[in-house]
């Protein structure tokens, strides 16, 4: 069997590839980067012409050809394409042998996957209301992002003392029983996160997610040093070597791998190994779309330290490009038995839905300088 045709389809901000082989079997995977999703499109090009020919089922080789392969490698863009290559040779290997991804990475761990959902609310009032309506749903661990800069003019100290008041609100509200994830979105300095952390930690948050940026993970030590709350990032690193330093000094409990920007499952597979020796677990992110979903459920039945993963159910026009039979149950990702990553691409409504610009949005502070989004 050999690769004959790779396609890819720039959906909105989704990037979606399909490979074909010659015996007609085909896997879909996902590249999304959203805000640069057009590079990432020029970068698949580029890898395209390697991979003609090649055997699909050496998965490992053809991502070390392809992250190797050229002396220019990580990165965002690279990964992403590299990660629609990866889930989409995942695919394709279930499919051709008949059984879902998860069975060839090793066979389920589990049954299901926890997953949480996210609560928004401009205030503590609404806050509350949106969570209770979700845990009447049944969903059981919600996420939370009260440090929000989506306008100019963001203060980081008020927004440290606006988060510790909803978050207490809420904690007060729902209770103790209810996991609750506290997004900070790398909008901290470690100090002022070292003062957002001490001021929940009586509330027993699952983990704070990305409390400072990601570029240097030293400074990670600090926040460490000063706080019992678990703290979890990633969904901006791009391979195993950025992960080294938080995993091997445990500066982290919990790796936010997003891997359709981390070369796929391959690549995840390999992060969950390396955390498992440190007794850290995945808790993964993911880009809104039901490829990345899928991908992501197959990698996490396979591993033995999966915490939790991201979910949102998808609607409309989502579902007619990608279909899918993800299920969901009392606040878990149900296990599919469906060949591959149990999804597929209908071509006709990818191409009725194509790109549309994207940009994320570029914030200032009160005084004009540049905030982190």
């Amino acid at each position: 069997m050999k690769i004959k045709e790779i396609k890819v389809f720039p959906v909105h901000q989704f990037i979606y590839v399909k490979i074909e082989t010659d015996k007609g079997i085909y896997g879909v995977g996902e590249a999304s980067l959203s805000g640069r999703s057009l590079a990432v499109v020029e970068a698949l090009g580029h890898i395209k012409p390697l991979l003609i020919g090649q055997d699909p089922t050496r998965i490992e080789h053809i991502w070390q050809d392809v992250f190797r392969g050229t002396f220019w490698r990580g990165g965002p863009v690279l990964q992403s394409a590299l990660a629609g290559i990866d889930i989409a040779l995942w695919d394709l290997a279930g499919k051709s042998l008949g059984v879902p991804t998860y069975r060839l990475l090793g066979g389920a761990t589990r049954q299901k996957v926890l997953v949480y959902r996210h609560v928004g609310g401009q205030t503590s009032a609404d806050l509350i209301v949106n969570a209770q309506k979700l845990l009447e749903d049944g969903w059981r661990v919600l996420r939370i992002s009260p440090i929000n800069t989506l306008t100019d003019g963001f203060n980081p100290k008020l927004a440290v003392l606006r988060g510790i008041e909803h978050f207490t609100a809420l904690r007060e509200a729902v209770g103790d029983e209810v996991e609750i994830i506290f997004e900070v979105h790398t909008r901290l300095t470690p100090i002022r996160a070292v003062e957002l952390c001490k001021g929940i930690e009586n509330l027993r948050p699952f983990f704070v997610e990305d409390p400072i940026r990601s570029e240097n993970p030293a400074s990670f030590a600090m926040l460490r040093a000063q706080t019992t709350v678990p703290i979890g990032t990633g969904e901006q690193l791009h391979h195993k070597w950025a992960y080294r330093e938080l995993i091997e000094q445990e500066l982290i409990d919990y790796l936010r791998v997003d891997i359709c920007h981390t070369g796929g499952i391959t690549e995840g597979k390999k992060l969950a190994v390396m955390a498992e020796v440190h007794y850290q677990e995945l808790a993964c992110h993911y880009t809104s779309s039901p490829v990345s979903t899928a991908a992501m459920l197959h990698l996490n039945m396979s591993i033995p330290n999966c915490a939790v993963q991201e979910y949102a159910p998808s609607s409309g026009w989502m579902n007619d490009v990608i279909q899918h039979n993800l299920q969901t149950e009392d606040g878990y990702l149900l296990s599919v038995d469906t060949p591959g990553l149990g999804i597929d691409l209908n071509e006709e409504a990818a191409l009725a839905h194509p790109h549309t610009p994207g940009e994320p949005p570029h914030l200032r502070r009160e005084d004009g300088s540049v905030q982190d989004w």
